[in-house]
């Protein structure tokens, strides 16, 4: 009898290019049979453009693409991850014989995409819930496989915290998160759940009460405060859609309840089915928010890979697909949102608007297979991200 697997690829079989397109190993062959296969190009990752509503969107997977093409005889210009960027803006070249990398373009982009798409769209959140923090529940939505790099690029997206207990060993981030429907329902009376989460869980662990699981919301949360009494922190409104109504509404009363008994300082965090209307909705209401599936499942920032120059007879040709522009470029920043692209043999021309001299993104982090480029951690990925929402929100 067929024993049930995992179908998941091993970093190993990345690396060494098994997770591939068919057309690329084909391609590969051709060009070795005819000789091209030390051809050098120069390719170029670019995102011409963006999910509708989109007018910009994160940088993220650097690292683990970086992973995967250290070890060959290529050169990587890329921007800092977490950068920022608007369409037609180079994010990364690669220089070097094709050969060398055309059979990692599938897993390159596989992962810039779905990394991106990730942090983008927990940067749109971020923005959304302003000073509120934002914590990403989503990992039931995806394959656990990928777990640690949804939580990884959510994080850095600009959510607060993650769920994932695998993340703690992974990207080194302390776990969050409050107590399931589940429990509730096992126990069968929220009081008696509540108070073995009090007992039973670590001290340190903030009492978060799920407050609609039996009963109105208003009701289950004033049965929390006077349950758990100063030790509880904050409850937790999970409302399914077919008895939410109007949220707003529903936290107003929660909120006007709590404080009329005493209950101040009880915080309120709403999840479920949220997206960034939602939040801008309840953000001066609400005390923080719990988004799983909108950012695990975001909207695609589709990255792609494009041969923009080869070399030919000493010198480098500018070539590309219609559609594309041809030959690499440099990009060069004033601030965020304000970009100068120029061809790749050539130097800025132009001053910022605060007459001081654009800055170059593109870095040089491989040269001839080797990595020559310190990374930065996941905590100085997220600020440089908070940062630069932190400007586009102040312009906006």
């Amino acid at each position: 009898m067929a024993q049930p697997r995992l179908y998941v690829a091993s970093p190993e079989d990345i690396i060494k290019g098994e997770v591939t397109d068919v057309y690329f190993r084909r391609t590969r062959k051709i060009l070795e049979e005819k000789g091209l296969c030390d051809v050098l190009v120069r390719a170029e990752l670019h995102a011409y453009s963006l999910p509708k509503g989109y007018e910009w969107a994160v940088f993220a997977g650097l690292e683990e693409a970086l992973a995967i093409l250290k070890g060959k005889d290529i050169n990587v210009y890329a921007l800092p991850e977490g950068t920022i960027f608007q369409p037609r803006i180079p994010l990364m070249i690669i220089e070097g014989p094709y050969c060398e990398f055309a059979e990692f373009e599938t897993a390159i982009l596989g992962v810039l995409r779905h990394e991106s798409s990730i942090a983008t769209k927990a940067a749109r959140m971020k923005l959304a819930a302003g000073d509120k923090p934002v914590l990403f529940f989503g990992l039931r939505a995806l394959h656990p496989a990928v777990a640690p790099m949804a939580d990884r690029a959510a994080y850095l997206g600009g959510c607060d915290a993650v769920s994932g207990t695998y993340s703690e060993k992974a990207l080194g981030l302390k776990p969050q998160g409050t107590m399931p429907h589940a429990l509730i329902i096992v126990f069968g009376n929220p009081v008696e759940a509540w108070k073995a989460f009090d007992e039973v869980v670590e001290s340190d662990v903030a009492r978060v009460a799920l407050v609609d699981t039996f009963y109105d919301e208003r009701y289950e949360a004033l049965l929390a405060a006077r349950t758990l009494g100063e030790r509880l922190a904050a409850v937790r409104l999970d409302t399914p859609s077919s008895r939410r109504g109007n949220m707003r509404q529903i936290v107003e009363e929660v909120r006007w309840t709590l404080d009329l008994h005493g209950y101040k300082n009880v915080k309120i965090i709403v999840s479920g089915g949220l997206d960034e209307e939602k939040i801008r909705e309840l953000r001066d209401v609400a005390d923080a928010f719990g988004v799983g599936t909108s950012i695990a499942f975001p909207p695609s920032i589709d990255i792609s890979m494009d041969i923009v120059e080869v070399h030919k007879e000493g010198k480098w040709i500018p070539i590309s697909k219609r559609g594309k522009l041809p030959g690499a470029k440099k990009v060069y920043r004033c601030k965020t949102l304000e970009d100068i692209v120029i061809p790749w043999q050539e130097e800025p021309k132009t001053m910022c608007s605060n007459g001081k001299p654009p800055k170059p993104l593109l870095q040089l982090y491989i040269e001839r297979g080797k990595l020559v480029r310190d990374l930065p951690s996941l905590e100085q990925i997220r600020s440089y991200v908070l940062s630069q929402l932190k400007e586009i929100g102040n312009s906006s």
